[in-house]
């Protein structure tokens, strides 16, 4: 019967978003995202780091679709490639701030009193500072690399999602079947886990969705700066540094990697706003 009004719940969900087209097309750019991701290595006509110097600065067209960098690596791979790297980026940091957020935030909001003073004072001074300039901290001590560079965007991501979550214990934990739970013996942790954070899903669905948008500009922009991914590893915000030496006479090499960032930025913003509405028509403009 639960499994029931699950599905029902769901396509309910599905049919509403299916209505916005912006959602839907966010969706289906996503989705065709992932698909180059994991058949990057199919997809790209040459390795991300195979050189040619005597293909460097080759125009788009001439037998390579956004032609060539400096040293006659073909860009149109090295975007593709540099998809895999960026939504990896995107989705692990997400997780990381996810996980960790949600775990603080359950149980700042459960417990209430000195546990939520001292958790949510912690997360009030981590949002004091601006987030690029976090991550940008925990790089420069960590040092360069992917590995790295998503625990630095995850963690500077930490307390919004420990915020959204709290709000959404404290508006559910008086309510009639958490008292049940309680008068049943369910434990504390069997509360948090079992009935208070699966009622708690949609907001988080809908953050994680616009944050692994900011993940990957976060990223992009350390990475522009130097202290991302490093060099030959392809990503975004890379090419975009490497290819801004030569914007003047080859606008190309920062035209192709910067409109990928576009459009996958874009993409998830439609589909965050699109599940935003989805799962709670109430907050439809």
């Amino acid at each position: 019967m639960e499994e029931k009004r699950r599905f029902a719940r769901l396509k309910e969900m599905w049919s509403r978003l299916s209505q916005n087209k912006l959602a839907v097309f966010g969706l289906i750019v996503i989705v065709l995202l992932v698909i180059v991701a994991i058949f990057a290595p199919i997809i790209a006509p040459y390795g991300y780091d195979e050189q040619n110097l005597q293909n460097a600065f080759q125009s788009p067209g001439n037998g390579f679709l956004f032609g060539t960098d400096e040293f006659g690596r073909d860009i149109f791979s090295r975007v593709v490639y540099g998809t895999r790297i960026s939504l990896l980026i995107g989705f692990v940091a997400v997780a990381i701030a996810v996980v960790v957020g949600v775990l603080l935030g359950a149980i700042s909001g459960y417990y209430g009193d000195k546990v939520d003073n001292v958790i949510m004072r912690l997360m009030d001074i981590v949002l004091s500072i601006p987030q690029i300039l976090l991550a940008i901290a925990i790089v420069a001590a960590l040092g360069n690399g992917l590995f790295n560079l998503m625990i630095a965007v995850g963690i500077s991501s930490i307390p919004q999602y420990a915020r959204i979550i709290r709000a959404s214990v404290l508006s559910i934990k008086d309510q009639e079947f958490i008292e049940a739970a309680k008068a049943a013996g369910s434990s504390d942790f069997r509360i948090i886990f079992k009935h208070i954070i699966p009622n708690c899903l949609a907001p988080i669905i809908v953050q994680a969705t616009l944050g692994v948008a900011l993940a990957i500009l976060t990223a992009a922009g350390l990475s522009f700066i130097g202290l991302g991914i490093s060099p030959p590893t392809p990503e975004w915000g890379s090419m975009l540094s490497s290819g801004r030496s030569y914007i003047r006479d080859y606008s190309y090499m920062t035209l192709f990697p910067g409109l990928a960032i576009v459009l996958t930025i874009f993409a998830l913003n439609v589909l965050g706003d699109g599940l935003r509405d989805a799962l709670d028509p109430k907050l439809k403009k």
